[in-house]
């Protein structure tokens, strides 16, 4: 891994053009024989395996499970290890939030919970996003203000929101409350640091009062919080690699991430046709983008193999359109895994494409883990991943005399 501070020092502009598509979760486990990719019909993400350079990546280091902040932080040339990013910070910038030093701020779910306390759903169903309009509305209405601070409530899609509390002194070092799996209760806001007690004190008064509004609102009858954190100070990747890039992404949490480092976010429709329509329309103006699929992931923790399959060979389909742009640099990979066998996130390393008139291609002729791992790339670090795309784009000098 080259630090920052070298690739830096090595960028150049140049007129070149690089497109990262990641597909979210993409990464499986075999059910009866295959992964996802296995059982997907792909001809042409298989083709542009094919004329490229492949490998694996794991997004952190080899056996650590990352989150979808780690996960896209080391695609886009950042050490996860060095810049942790709270996935409340990210919820809230990608549904536009200006954050401030005196903002803590959370993603929530809404939730199940029974009469015993116990979580039965850490996603309420995926309630509706008109559902979720509807409750984040009441929740404000009641509650404006905690122990002097003041709380602010925004939806996001389906059964997700951010919570935001500003007052002088907060501190967003706070263990989630979301037990990560049911049949547990929430767990208490406890501080990770003796400056954070009051802040924790001040949420858990929060919580009471949300159970109190929410207790007939059932399958939506509580709130989990998750990555209670504070804006950090990051680079953006115009000054470290000199890019003017874009983002475009459906889901406000990687809208987030994207804007947390630089990315102009584009207007895009819901569907994966309009995302890389979106992409066509804008392409002339910027010479970096990150395309981002989600369903993947979504399908890949609710356990639908099928559905998940189907999403790949959705995005299969829009290859061509991507291929008429004639990238300089074409990267496809995912962030993390998501096998549908596990319902969640994994440490398993994910399948990447490198696609450039100046790669060495390998004899990798399928996009899948188990061929992306005999690549030329073997198994990296997805940190490094950005210095590739950016050498494949001739954006980087020569290092040393």
């Amino acid at each position: 891994m080259v630090s920052q501070e070298i690739i830096r020092s090595l960028t150049i502009k140049t007129p070149s053009k690089i497109v990262l598509l990641v597909l979210d979760g993409v990464g499986g486990l075999r059910v009866a024989g295959k992964t996802e990719l296995e059982a997907a019909h792909t001809p042409h993400l298989d083709a542009l395996a094919s004329c490229a350079v492949c490998g694996v990546a794991d997004p952190v280091s080899p056996g650590i499970t990352p989150g979808s902040g780690p996960g896209h932080l080391g695609m886009f040339g950042y050490d996860p290890l060095r810049y942790e990013i709270g996935r409340g910070v990210l919820e809230a910038l990608g549904i536009g939030m200006a954050l401030g030093k005196n903002d803590v701020v959370a993603r929530g779910n809404f939730a199940t919970m029974d009469e015993q306390g116990i979580i039965v759903d850490r996603r309420a169903g995926r309630i509706p996003t008109e559902k979720n309009q509807e409750l984040c509305a009441l929740l404000q209405e009641s509650i404006t203000e905690i122990a002097g601070a003041r709380v602010e409530i925004r939806n996001g899609k389906e059964h997700r929101f951010v919570l935001r509390f500003t007052a002088e002194g907060l501190d967003g070092r706070i263990e989630d409350t979301d037990p990560q799996r049911e049949g547990h209760p929430p767990r208490p806001p406890a501080a990770l640091a003796p400056e954070a007690e009051q802040t924790a004190r001040l949420i858990g008064l929060f919580l009471e009062q949300a159970n109190q509004v929410l207790r007939d609102h059932h399958p939506a009858n509580t709130i989990l919080l998750r990555g209670i954190s504070q804006i950090p100070a990051i680079p953006s990747m115009a000054e470290l690699f000199k890019l003017t890039p874009a983002c475009i992404a459906t889901y406000p949490m990687y809208k987030g991430l994207a804007r947390l480092v630089g990315m102009e976010i584009l207007s895009t429709g819901e569907t994966i046709a309009d995302e890389f329509k979106t992409l066509k329309a804008n392409y002339d103006s910027f010479d970096f983008f990150f395309l981002h699929i989600k369903k993947t992931d979504s399908y890949g923790e609710d356990g639908n193999f099928e559905k998940k399959v189907a999403v790949i060979e959705e995005v299969d389909r829009s290859i061509p359109e991507l291929l008429s742009l004639n990238p300089d640099v074409i990267a496809v990979t995912g962030d993390h895994s998501t096998p549908a066998l596990l319902k969640g996130h994994s440490w398993h390393p994910n399948p990447f494409v490198l696609c450039s008139p100046f790669e060495r291609v390998d004899d990798v002729a399928e996009f899948t883990e188990a061929a992306c791992a005999k690549g030329g790339l073997g198994r990296f670090l997805a940190i490094d991943e950005m210095p590739l795309m950016l050498a494949s784009a001739l954006k980087l000098e020569k290092f040393g005399a």
